[in-house]
């Protein structure tokens, strides 16, 4: 029924399961955690990898696989075959598995394409989940904690302690991360049989709001629970969707630890996407790469260059953008907006109209372009971020270390890594707004405007970001001493 090869996975001490990782997959900020995490991890003797479903992506079509393990999982009678392959190389820093699942996953989309959501997702991540759990169980050396990401993988705890099938492996400890608590995962009842036999005692471990839940069920089940920020779980306790009430009765086993960012990918002196490093001279390295950003948009890059990198989405407050930048403009404010990303179709209207309007004052480019991203981040002088809800949020770590100074709103992890400027007693790191109105935002882009005319201020700052330390190395120890814990 399977085959395996056992030395791919051996020295296996953490299994990270996730739908992203980067730069195989990656939609958002789960993608560049699960990218990075494990290489950290195994820095510090705790050898990990991670598992991903195998997308028909341009990165996998690149790359050579090995197969370590082939089998089936059955359900209702019906065996469904699979296979787990590992990257060769290692190019990532640490193993890298995939699940090959016919039918399922060879798309060119991972959450869905240009059409919409895939209508059988559902299925997609139940039958994933599954075929990992397969591979565990007849693993020879077992990994000692299984991490799983968003609720992708969040039947996994539950599987293991209550699904008959995987009884003999039902003490791996899990650890389960929420990196999105907007997105449950949640499907009827009339789709339980995606899931493999179970005590009936149990169904209550994965009901909530009278469906299924992965989301909560991972929160019932999983031995840890972490938040990617301590104050987006705060956060989460107060609005969740529906499992405010779940988490603040679980509280004692949760915990939020801020993600890090990697440092030897976000780089100034080093990254390979810049075609000018930096060499200590802040103010010569933001010129010289904003010269190169006029290859990308046609605007008035003598002025303060406010950029926004990321999902035209409204959970990122991008619907707040087009008023934002139509009042300041039309009240004469000297700045110009560089716009990154893709997202919902209104706002791409939206932007396209002002694009239009504000020649040379307001560039879009609608699309995901890594490479672009880079020189934004090393050619602007402030990054906007006026986010409905933000977990963690990397964006602003990563402008920070180009010394692009954040504009924010105070949510999630934006409150935890941005101090404002005007705060007394702490050394600021930018400028950020409170309430979710055009009116905040509008003030904190006039204070942008004058802390860039403040030439001395704006240096000491921009000086001051550069030197903060987001790197994984603090964030990692804290999920150390978890899985020592467990």
């Amino acid at each position: 029924m399977f085959q395996q090869n056992t030395n791919s996975y051996s020295a296996m001490k953490i299994l990270h399961v996730s739908a992203e990782c980067y730069p195989a997959a990656k939609a958002g900020g789960l993608g560049d955690v699960v990218g990075a995490l494990p290489k950290y991890l195994s820095h510090r003797g705790w050898a990990s990898a991670a598992v991903i479903p195998k997308y028909q992506l341009p990165w996998f079509m690149a790359r050579q696989f090995e197969l370590v393990y082939a089998g089936a999982f059955r359900l209702n009678n019906i065996y469904y075959p699979f296979a787990i392959e590992k990257e060769q190389n290692d190019s990532l820093g640490f193993p890298l598995y995939v699940v090959n699942l016919p039918g399922k996953f060879d798309r060119p989309g991972i959450y869905g394409d240009t059409t919409g959501w895939y209508n059988d997702n559902a299925e997609r991540w139940v039958f994933f989940q599954q075929a990992i759990l397969n591979w565990v169980l007849n693993m020879s050396a077992k990994p000692a904690v299984i991490h799983c990401h968003d609720h992708h993988s969040g039947l996994i705890p539950f599987m293991l302690q209550h699904s008959l099938e995987y009884r003999a492996i039902s003490q791996i400890p899990t650890v389960f991360t929420i990196h999105n608590g907007e997105y449950h995962g949640a499907f009827g009842w009339d789709k339980h049989v995606l899931l493999p036999a179970f005590e009936a005692s149990a169904s209550g471990l994965i009901d909530w709001g009278g469906g299924i839940n992965p989301l909560a069920s991972a929160i019932k089940c999983a031995w840890k629970v972490t938040t990617v920020s301590q104050t987006y779980l705060k956060e989460l306790m107060e609005y969740s969707n529906g499992l405010e009430g779940l988490l603040r009765a679980e509280a004692t086993k949760c915990v939020g630890i801020l993600n890090g960012i990697d440092a030897d990918v976000w780089d100034p002196a080093i990254d390979t996407y810049l075609p000018h490093h930096f060499e200590g001279d802040i103010g010569a390295f933001k010129a010289r790469n904003k010269q190169v950003l006029q290859q990308h948009f046609n605007a008035d890059l003598d002025l303060p260059v406010i950029t926004f990198i990321g999902r035209l989405v409204r959970e990122k407050g991008a619907d707040l953008i087009p008023d934002l930048i139509a009042r300041v403009l039309n009240e004469g404010l000297g700045v110009s907006f560089l716009i990154l990303g893709t997202g919902e179709p209104h706002i791409h209207e939206a932007l396209a109209s002002l694009q239009w309007r504000f020649t040379k004052r307001c560039a879009v480019m609608l699309a995901y372009n890594e490479g672009v991203a880079h020189q934004l981040y090393a050619g602007a002088d402030f990054l906007l971020m006026p986010s409905r809800v933000e977990p963690c949020g990397l964006n602003q770590m990563y402008s920070m270390r180009y010394g692009t100074v954040p504009i924010v709103r105070s949510v999630g992890g934006l409150s935890d890594t941005v101090i404002d400027i005007a705060e007394p007693e702490l050394p600021g790191r930018g400028i950020r707004f409170d309430n979710f109105s055009l009116d905040d935002a509008t003030i904190a882009v006039y204070r942008a405007h004058e802390l860039y005319h403040n030439q001395a201020h704006f240096d000491q700052v921009r000086q001051r970001i550069m030197g903060v330390d987001f790197s994984w190395e603090k964030a990692a120890e804290q999920y150390i001493e978890i899985y020592e814990n467990l």
